[in-house]
């Protein structure tokens, strides 16, 4: 049998070479230091509860014709959407979840764009493309089968005494669109505003030839409706937002300057395959420009075909926006290859704010704005302050018993969980602009409840190398033959610990999945830092005479810790001896 090397241990993590796990961890934590100077994210990003925002509270109500669409699944889907229309704004840190059966949360915090973002979050969204039956200034008709019609040319174009430019309208944040569909004038609502000029709603021929839509219901909600904005606000009546899209319905315009009979949806917003607001340079105009699916191609031809050999105002096509009449542009000729543009006075936020909304899709369900909760910075400040200290009371706690108690072991320990507050604090700071992280209260106490687990793993090795002075070995033996067995309880420790902030961070939501982020993310440098910092730092501490001869100061004195040189002594004497020839 060979002999060992002279020099060698046990295959214990670097015992002989521990500066190149050392020169390694410092190389990292040089690297994310350098990495948050260099991107300039030198704290990580707050969350809401610290820095301040606005938590909304949506209550979801039934589409249209389906008093069954609450369910789990629109509910999952209107949560993707509205996470994919405010992170599409820059606002990466928001947090959308469901409460119950039918409520969402969506905390959004200060930001940039956050109000942009808080404009988007409970609109539907839902584009529908419905031909127009009648249409009417916003005055209440005397009388619905009042004679009159518009004059128009032989071939159905607005004559010059009937051209009105498109009515510039507003989604229901208010933002003003009109549609360029077709660059021609839109006879929409009569220029003189008065009542008895536009085509009788009953007995109107539907635009598509079909059999005639209106009824004395429809011709009673058309003629009493008053769409003139509320006092004070510039809200416009909506009479339309939770109309049936396979039926006729009375509608106001965005800005409530006209009123109309509309037949019903020929083309959907689900038929727009994408939207992107660009700039018109031949205009020198923000546009939002539609592509269709192929479906929506063929249906969008179709019902343009069909739209252009009527008169007017029946030659007209509304694009309703959440129940709203946002344009209505008259068409002379079927629309192919699958595009179209919305134009009006919109601005660079604006078009993209629609686009955005488009682009993302129109959620399954409509939503009521029940609450809105302001988060002011300075809330969060003092709670972050509070948290801190809970924490900093903490940590010197845990210096004061590791000093008492492992004395010049402690300054290991210490230097380890400085190492520990770099990486986690570099990590997190460039985690923020990488994955979007936010550091909020819950991850606070994660990072506090961290300095624990981390000193535990401190605490497994000190005792493990003490337990092997106890038996009578010296100290740079003894911390070679501690470490796998140490290595082993932190190990199994850790994975634990892991598993649960695992666990944790699936199965919860919003802040709490912050804490079990934090945890996960400290547990796993736990490991990091000990096996290549408190390890090979103990083996080069070991070296030395302070601790190698056992100083009363360096926590390792055999007298203090009981050992018994003469048992080991004994044990040795008793062991029998074989000769190799015998044997």
């Amino acid at each position: 049998m060979a002999a060992p090397k002279k020099g060698r241990g046990p295959a214990t993590g670097g015992q002989g070479r521990p500066g190149r796990a050392l020169a390694l961890i410092l190389v990292v934590m040089g690297a994310l230091v350098g990495g948050m100077f260099a991107t300039g994210d030198l704290t990580p990003r707050l969350g809401i509860d610290l820095a301040g925002g606005t938590s909304i509270t949506l209550r979801a109500e039934n589409q249209p014709g389906k008093p069954d669409s609450i369910n789990n699944t629109n509910m999952q889907t209107a949560i993707g959407i509205i996470e994919r229309r405010v992170n599409g704004l820059g606002v990466s840190e928001s947090e959308v979840q469901q409460q119950g059966n039918r409520h969402i949360i969506v905390n959004i915090p200060k930001a940039t764009n956050s109000e942009q973002a808080r404009e988007q979050v409970g609109t539907t969204a839902q584009l529908y493309f419905r031909p127009v039956v009648a249409v009417s200034g916003n005055t209440p008709l005397p009388d619905p089968s009042a004679d009159g019609t518009p004059s128009a040319t032989p071939s159905g174009k607005a004559s010059p005494s009937g051209k009105a430019t498109p009515t510039p309208g507003a989604t229901t944040q208010g933002r003003a669109v009109t549609d360029a569909l077709k660059k021609a004038p839109t006879p929409s609502a009569s220029t003189s505003g008065k009542p008895g000029t536009q085509p009788s709603p009953s007995g109107t021929p539907h635009p598509s030839g079909s059999a005639d839509p209106g009824t004395a219901a429809l011709d009673k909600q058309f003629a009493a409706l008053d769409c003139t904005p509320k006092k004070g606000t510039k809200e416009v009546p909506n009479p339309a937002r939770n109309a049936d899209p396979a039926k006729p319905t009375v509608a106001c315009g965005s800005e409530g300057d006209a009123k109309y009979i509309l037949g019903p949806s020929e083309v959907e917003g689900t038929d727009v395959d994408e939207a992107k607001a660009v700039l018109d340079p031949q205009r020198g105009m923000w546009i939002v420009q539609l592509g269709f699916t192929d479906k929506g191609t063929k249906k969008f031809a179709q019902t343009t075909g069909k739209l252009a050999s009527q008169a007017p105002p029946q030659n007209q096509f509304a694009i309703m926006l959440d129940g709203q009449v946002v344009s209505a542009p008259s068409v002379s000729s079927a629309i192919g290859g699958g595009s179209a543009e919305i134009s009006g006075s919109f601005n660079q936020d604006s078009a993209t704010d629609l686009a955005n909304i488009l682009s993302y899709g129109a959620l399954p369900l409509s939503f009521v704005e029940e609450s809105v909760t302001t988060v002011t910075a300075a809330l969060g400040g003092e709670q972050l302050k509070a948290g801190l200290i809970a924490g900093a009371i903490g940590l010197a706690l845990v210096v004061i018993y590791l000093v008492v108690y492992y004395r010049g072991l402690s300054v290991i320990a210490l230097l380890s969980l400085l190492a520990s507050a770099i990486l986690t604090y570099a990590l997190m700071s460039l985690l923020g602009p990488a994955i979007g992280f936010a550091l909020n209260l819950p991850a606070v106490c994660g990072a506090i409840v961290a300095i624990g687990i981390t000193a535990d793993s401190f605490i497994v090795y000190f005792e493990r190398v003490r337990d092997e002075i106890r038996e009578g070995r010296t100290l740079r033996p003894a911390v070679e033959r501690a470490w796998p067995r140490a290595r082993r309880t932190i190990l199994v420790s850790d994975f634990v610990s892991f598993l649960a902030a695992a666990v944790l961070f699936i199965v919860t939501v919003g802040k709490v999945q912050g804490f079990a982020f934090t945890l996960g993310l400290t547990t796993l440098l736990d490991v990091v830092v000990v096996f290549l910092f408190t390890k090979p730092l103990m083996t080069l501490f070991a070296r030395t005479k302070f601790f190698g001869s056992g100083h009363p100061w360096s926590g390792l004195d055999p007298k203090r810790l009981g050992a018994k040189p003469p048992l080991r002594r004994s044990r040795r004497a008793a062991a029998p001896t074989i000769d190799p020839k015998e044997a």
